[in-house]
């Protein structure tokens, strides 16, 4: 006897890519230099440089760091520099920026870090609903990551999605 109900989607062969998954689970935090400004105008060398080699950054372990200056002052180049010299063995990611860059640059990272071979020549539906907001950004790089590859691209649900992308057959010559 054949079944009552089928299920169309389960077999599709689509493979859903949930950007949501994407998300790295560290903590994000603002280091804002501003804190080091003499009377909140300038960074003096000689004070900064005592305070990033005294300062407890240890406190930062597994965090993602965004570095900003919130005040407008005089901050060199090299100040920023400095501060990733003693981030690097303590973050997971820094970046120069606010909260917006360091989550553009973690998703960047992940999306790079994606093993293309379960996606080459497939259906993809790339899930557009999750219980966590997906910046849009992250969706734009994904096309760029999946474009070359895939044979479609769709977006939504399995049961409800928008065609974005279809390979163009090959033309016969």
């Amino acid at each position: 006897m054949e079944p009552l109900f089928v299920n169309r989607v389960a077999n599709s062969g689509l493979v859903t890519l949930n950007l949501e998954e994407l998300i790295h689970p560290g903590e994000r935090v603002v280091y804002d230099i501003k804190e080091n400004l003499f009377h909140g105008l300038m960074l003096r060398e000689k004070d900064f440089r005592e305070f990033v080699k005294t300062n407890d950054w240890t406190q930062y372990d597994g965090k993602n760091v965004a570095i900003t200056c919130s005040a407008d002052a005089i901050v060199p180049t090299w100040a920023y520099m400095l501060l990733a010299t003693k981030l690097q063995n303590h973050v997971h990611r820094y970046v120069f920026g606010n909260l917006d860059a360091l989550e553009q640059s973690l998703f960047e990272e992940a999306i790079a870090a994606i093993d293309t071979a379960e996606y080459r020549d497939a259906k993809v539906v790339v899930k557009g609903c999750g219980n966590v907001p997906v910046p849009t950004f992250a969706y734009v790089a994904i096309m760029q990551k999946l474009l070359p590859i895939t044979s479609s691209i769709m977006y939504g649900e399995p049961c409800s999605t928008v065609p974005l992308y279809k390979k163009p057959k090959a033309v016969a010559g």
